[in-house]
């Protein structure tokens, strides 16, 4: 058992930009990668183990090779690995979507719904994203406004700054800014209705599909609930300090600003996972520098992450 670097399967969707190669070392021999799914047992795109005793296996066959208890007990209320975790560069506007819950998910795309949350990382100066509406609308109004293209004229938004947080709740309509730089910690799925897409076509050079009667079964035609910002403030912890980013019944996310050594624990009830958003460390002999990820299975025990720099720590609680 050890800490497990992971090499991120990437993606090369139309609106994404080149940072995720140029700054954090991601690799693709695509021209785009919009996003690196830095944490994945998903069949879309897995994770692969980039060092030690299981080298070169997916994430999901070394967890079906030593078993489930790698998860720990918080993981075995989860049919399946629970959580995606995605580095997302966008530098044009994604479409507006909205995710279903699981209820909806599992009876119409056999898949867990998506709440997720975004961790700004960087943001051009006026970037902006979606994130539900001004105002409660009717269902009525929300199709017309999709058919007539007058969505935006009610839709919520929001001027975005480096820290910032949004928790995105399945149902939620949202749509990414362009220039924004984001961490995304959601759960395991890959179902999204678009709803408007600014007239883009795909690499066939035909309109991308747009999935308008799910959303309107799906979407919560309201203001969203939670602000912004960060659901714990700042603590010193002493070498580090910590600011709970966001916790759900789905994932539990940690914001560590580390100058010296951070003590952590991977124990019975979780793995941890540690994306490198800045700097360089040291976890127990295991280097890890900005842009890279690393799976601790459960059980582990206490570790230690020594140098200067930002990490997301992500468990299940």
């Amino acid at each position: 058992m050890y800490p497990m670097k992971l090499i991120a399967p990437c993606k090369d969707y139309i609106w994404g930009g080149t940072r995720l190669r140029e700054e954090y070392g991601k690799k693709s021999d695509k021209d785009k990668i919009a996003e690196s799914w830095e944490l994945s047992c998903h069949k879309d795109g897995k994770s692969i183990i980039g060092n030690g005793e299981f080298e070169g296996l997916t994430l999901d066959e070394y967890i079906e090779k030593e078993g489930k208890g790698v998860l720990g007990r918080n993981c075995e209320r989860f049919e399946y690995f629970p959580i995606l975790i995605k580095l997302i560069d966008a530098k044009d506007n994604l479409s507006v979507q909205v995710h279903p819950d699981n209820d909806y998910a599992m009876r119409v795309e056999g898949e867990y719904g998506k709440t997720e949350m975004w961790y700004i990382v960087d943001c051009n100066e006026g970037a902006e994203l979606l994130y539900g509406f001004k105002h409660e609308i009717t269902k009525e109004e929300f199709a017309e406004r999709i058919k007539n293209n007058t969505l935006l004229e009610v839709t919520n938004n929001v001027p975005v700054h480096k820290g910032d947080v949004f928790f995105i709740k399945s149902g939620t309509l949202h749509a990414i800014g362009k220039g924004i730089l984001i961490a995304e910690i959601q759960q395991n799925s890959n179902t999204t209705y678009r709803i408007y897409d600014y007239g883009r076509v795909g690499a066939d050079g035909k309109p991308r599909q747009l999935h308008v009667e799910k959303a309107c079964e799906v979407t919560e035609l309201t203001p969203p609930p939670c602000a912004p910002k960060p659901m714990g403030e700042e603590k010193d912890m002493g070498g580090y300090k910590e600011t709970l980013l966001a916790t759900c019944e789905y994932f539990n996310v940690n914001k560590l600003v580390i100058t010296g050594e951070a003590k952590l624990n991977a124990g019975e009830e979780s793995f941890n996972s540690i994306l490198v958003l800045e700097g360089n460390f040291d976890l127990d002999g295991v280097s890890l520098t900005k842009g890279e990820s690393c799976f601790i299975p459960s059980g582990y025990g206490s570790y230690t992450l020594k140098g200067t720099g930002e990490v997301i720590v992500t468990d299940i609680i």
